[in-house]
Formats: C-alpha cells, structure tokens, sequence
C-alpha cells in the first residue's frame, strides 16, 4: 500500500501563487507515475499534471500549461505542482494521486493510491 498526503492549499488572488506537495509513505518503489488532479464544485475531476518517478512522460493539460510545473525530491518522496499566475478558474480541490503503471491515462481506473485532497482557492 502507498499512502499520499497532500499539502500547500490554501487562499490566494488571481495572478498569485502557490506549491502544493505530496509526500509519498508505504511500499512507493511500486508507484511508476504520480499525479495531480482537480475537482471543483459540481465538475467531475479532471487530469492536472503528471510525470514518471524516472523523470519521464511529463505532461500538462492545456489549461494550465505554462503556468503549472512539477517537480520531484525522491529523496524526500515528494512531488510538487508550481502553480503560477493562478485564476479564478483554478479554484478547486487538488488530489495528488498514484499508479503502479507508466504515465500515459487520465482514466480513474489507472490510479491506484490518492491523497484527501487540499483545497486551492482563488479570487479576482
């Protein structure tokens, strides 16, 4: 089992930003990619951001391309998500989440392990 928890949320205006961190604990040499998804209010949860624990496979969705960026301490277990030039439209409940397989699906049935989530909220 992986356990993922989630930190760095919080209230900020448009154009701020923020890092959110999650730190990996149990049998994590098992996680091939991590990930950060996204919920808001009444929307399903979308794909954010992904990468392999090698490094490889990187990829942004196009709404926040440019403005996002990971980053990973393996020493540390952690994988960031740089959030820059936040919006309004970026307000959310943000999941850090796992797979025992390479990056390459934003379907739910390809992650195995997932964080409770912390909450990012921006205004204009």
């Amino acid at each position: 089992q992986v356990q993922l928890v989630e930190s760095g949320g919080g209230s900020v205006q448009a154009g701020g930003s923020l890092r959110l961190s999650c730190t990996a604990s149990g049998n994590v040499y098992s996680v091939q990619c991590m990930s950060w998804f996204r919920q808001a209010p009444g929307d399903q949860r979308e794909g954010v951001a992904r990468i392999n624990r090698d490094g490889s496979g990187e990829y942004y969705s196009y709404f926040v391309e440019g403005r996002f960026t990971l980053s990973q301490d393996s020493a540390k277990k952690t994988l960031y998500l740089e959030m820059t030039n936040l919006k309004p439209e970026d307000t959310a409940i943000y999941y850090c989440a796992a797979s025992r397989l390479y990056c390459g699906s934003w379907s739910p049935g390809a992650w195995h392990y997932w964080g409770q989530g912390t909450q990012v909220t921006v205004s204009s």
